[in-house]
């Protein structure tokens, strides 16, 4: 299991060019150096704040499942159609992020200052790209 949780990015073989440029969050204290800027994070503290501000919370796409392992991780988002969405507790969420060595990708506003609900996971060790 791979766990990082003082919110340092992992970086590896695969890392998109978007986390290259992401500003590294490692705190709910941390700031974005202007709007629109893409963050990055593996805290559990700054992912789990960012999607409570935006009413959502932790899921895995139904049909996605590996035995008892949770299958693609998403956030549900309240107005957005979540309906092949399955809500899980944060515990599950966290530990499948941590374990699939994964990063949060984010913004909290768009350039013209509009909170923004964008974010992705990204494995930057993917065997399969």
């Amino acid at each position: 299991m791979t766990k990082k949780d003082d919110g340092g990015i992992r970086t590896g073989k695969e890392s998109s060019k978007s986390l290259k440029y992401a500003q590294e969050v490692k705190s709910t204290s941390d700031r974005p150096e202007r709007p629109g800027r893409s963050l990055a994070t593996t805290s559990h503290e700054v992912i789990k704040q960012w999607a409570e501000r935006r009413d959502a919370k932790p899921a895995t796409v139904e049909g996605t499942e590996h035995g008892d392992h949770l299958g693609v991780l998403r956030l549900d988002f309240p107005g957005y159609g979540g309906d092949r969405l399955k809500r899980v507790s944060w515990d599950e969420w966290f530990d499948t992020f941590d374990q699939r060595g994964l990063n949060f990708v984010y913004q909290e506003e768009t350039s013209d200052g509009t909170q923004s609900n964008f974010f992705q996971l990204e494995n930057p060790n993917r065997e399969d790209a």
